[in-house]
């Protein structure tokens, strides 16, 4: 086919007319969208496939900027696994992985600082300032954003020591509002540092979005992963759930497969500390960002809060939240 193929007036091809009207369908589908999140912080967790292909990471870029244009206020957390390994491997240390964290020895966290303060945000907040003075980078140490102690997660029942992998103690959401308020995208690296040993410590980048996201009261968490959402019954079917409740999710967490766990526990911690939705979403589509947040359809699984119970009587007889 040529270009001469693909004129206005060709049969089968639409006119310049109609092509309008098919984007001014898709403006107007945004609209309520567009009001409902105007003004609210949007955290977006970066990570999977999206990280490492270049059409994915651009078109990332272009939905977060334009969330930035479109009225709402972006904030970008990132980790760096595939990037991480590469580093790891080149300096001739071993990956490991126990209770589905990285094992992070001095000599590794050395390595993972260096790969998520030094490469994979500078890439990324490059990326973002294609189009105009917006990103800024920083990670959790900067303004004691992310604090933390040392994690020891349990494997069998007992304590493991897992090196230089830190558990979240506190949020100082300071650094990021002044840069929201200047009207710029915060670029967060997930490191922290702990206020008792001075320590620097590996973050799950999942939990550090979700600790950010409540911190910040925001409207929503947006988590990128290598699969549609939350299936169904998987392996069974690859039935995507499109919306669950805290409590459903909850009642889920045993069943699911380890590299999902973090994620959806970070969407429960979320949406029962003030996230009105958090959302898992496939970073494999291009400008899936902006497909679930103002489309009808979406295109990953959404967790709300639980609903709150009905209102009761009080001792005199009459029905709590009504107005008399």
């Amino acid at each position: 086919m040529t270009a001469a193929d693909l004129r206005p007036g060709t049969p089968g091809v639409p006119s310049r007319k109609e092509t309008a009207l098919l984007k001014a369908g898709v403006l107007i589908e945004a609209l309520p969208w567009l009001t409902r999140h105007n003004g609210k912080v949007v955290v977006v967790k970066f990570g999977g496939n999206a990280m490492v292909d270049e059409e994915l990471k651009a078109a990332f870029a272009q939905d977060v900027v334009f969330l930035r244009h479109a009225g709402l206020k972006p904030v970008v957390v990132h980790g760096g696994g595939p990037q991480i390994n590469a580093a790891l491997d080149r300096h001739g240390l071993v990956s490991e992985f126990k209770a589905g964290l990285r094992v992070t020895t001095p000599e590794a966290m050395d390595v993972v600082r260096m790969v998520l303060a030094g490469q994979v945000q500078r890439e990324l907040v490059g990326l973002l300032n294609q189009h105009g003075p917006l990103a800024v980078g920083l990670t959790g140490e900067d303004a004691h954003t992310i604090s933390a102690v040392k994690h020891y997660p349990r494997i069998d029942g007992e304590p493991v020591d897992i090196g230089r992998v830190g558990e979240i103690t506190a949020i100082d959401t300071g650094a990021i509002e002044a840069l929201l308020a200047d009207g710029r995208i915060p670029v967060v690296s997930s490191i922290a540092r702990a206020h008792d040993d001075g320590h620097i410590y590996n973050v799950n980048a999942d939990t550090a979005a979700a600790a950010l996201a409540a911190a910040l009261g925001a409207e929503t968490l947006m988590v990128l992963t290598d699969v549609e959402g939350l299936y169904e019954d998987w392996p069974n079917s690859d039935e995507v759930i499109s919306r669950l409740t805290a409590s459903e999710l909850e009642k889920l967490l045993p069943e699911l497969s380890s590299g999902m766990v973090p994620k959806m526990q970070g969407c429960l911690h979320a949406v029962r500390n003030g996230v009105t939705t958090a959302r898992v979403i496939d970073g494999r589509v291009r400008h899936s960002i902006l497909l679930e947040i103002f489309t009808d359809e979406g295109v990953g699984t959404m967790v709300v809060p639980d609903p709150e119970p009905p209102a009761g009587p009080t001792e005199n007889g009459e029905t709590e939240g009504t107005a008399q």
